[in-house]
């Protein structure tokens, strides 16, 4: 089994947004005060080269978030910044590793939000997997309000149910196999979404967790700093504390979305410690 990291792009978003400033209404209304950005980030996707075939976690952007400056939303108009070339897209990059579209058996999506869900036009022939809350809240009209693109989805999107059960994986509480060898699950872990999910890989003597955006970086997980957007802090601050907990009883590469050294933890197995 081979995980990839595919680098989609890159990013900018406030710095309120990445660390959390305040608390309650104050610290989610801060992002839209701060005047300060980050660096460029990348926005990573990941493919895993499975026996069971090959499966995507997240899409990562796509080039036609580059018009969503023109979005009536405060958010997408004002606070976030894309950069990303149509070669850059995850599609024509699995192209190059020779995995192409048909290869693809499953797309598991651990949030709704437009730089992962930005790539889904390049699988029109593979299961796609959402929480159902996730895809109920993103959906329609209230979920253009909330932030989410779904008008930007394409036209056969009608994803499977990803249900979690009550089985417990370590530290989290739910969990669902994604293959029959159950060596790649799906791990609820709210928060930055109420949905959210995360996915772990068991890859030789450690798991992978390709986390999302469980925290911008690993840093701010092993601290248990909340970000900026997150709606419910107290659960936030749980979900962190379960992927601290994980990674404290085996070892553990954790691997956000947006971390600078997401890929490089991976191709050097660096383990999250404090």
């Amino acid at each position: 089994m081979r995980i990839h990291a595919i680098q989609t792009g890159t990013v900018r978003i406030k710095t309120a947004q990445v660390e959390g400033r305040g608390h309650g209404l104050r610290r989610r209304l801060a992002v839209f005060g701060d005047r300060n950005w980050t660096d460029w980030l990348p926005t990573y996707a990941w493919a895993i080269e499975h026996p069971e075939g090959v499966m995507v976690i997240d899409t990562g952007q796509g080039a036609h978030l580059l018009e969503s400056a023109q979005s009536y939303h405060p958010y997408v108009r004002w606070e976030v910044a894309f950069r990303i070339e149509r070669e850059e897209e995850i599609g024509p990059q699995l192209r190059a590793l020779g995995i192409g579209p048909r290869d693809v058996k499953k797309v598991v999506l651990t949030h709704l939000h437009m730089d992962h869900d930005g790539g889904l036009a390049h699988f029109p022939n593979s299961e796609i997997l959402v929480a159902p809350g996730e895809l109920q809240v993103a959906r329609g009209w209230a979920g253009r309000l909330r932030g989410y693109l779904p008008h930007r989805w394409p036209s056969w999107f009608d994803p499977m149910p990803l249900n979690l059960g009550a089985a417990a994986i370590g530290s989290f509480a739910r969990s669902c196999r994604l293959t029959g060898a159950g060596d790649v699950v799906a791990v609820a872990t709210p928060g930055h979404t109420a949905d959210h999910v995360s996915v772990l890989v068991q890859n030789g003597d450690a798991t992978v967790m390709l986390a999302g955006d469980v925290s911008y970086n690993e840093g701010l997980m092993l601290a248990g700093a909340v970000d900026g957007v997150s709606a419910n802090e107290a659960i936030s601050l749980m979900t962190l504390e379960a992927v601290a907990s994980f990674a404290r009883s085996q070892p553990l590469i954790y691997l956000p979305t947006h971390d600078p050294e997401s890929a490089a933890r991976l191709a050097n197995r660096l383990f999250a410690t404090r």
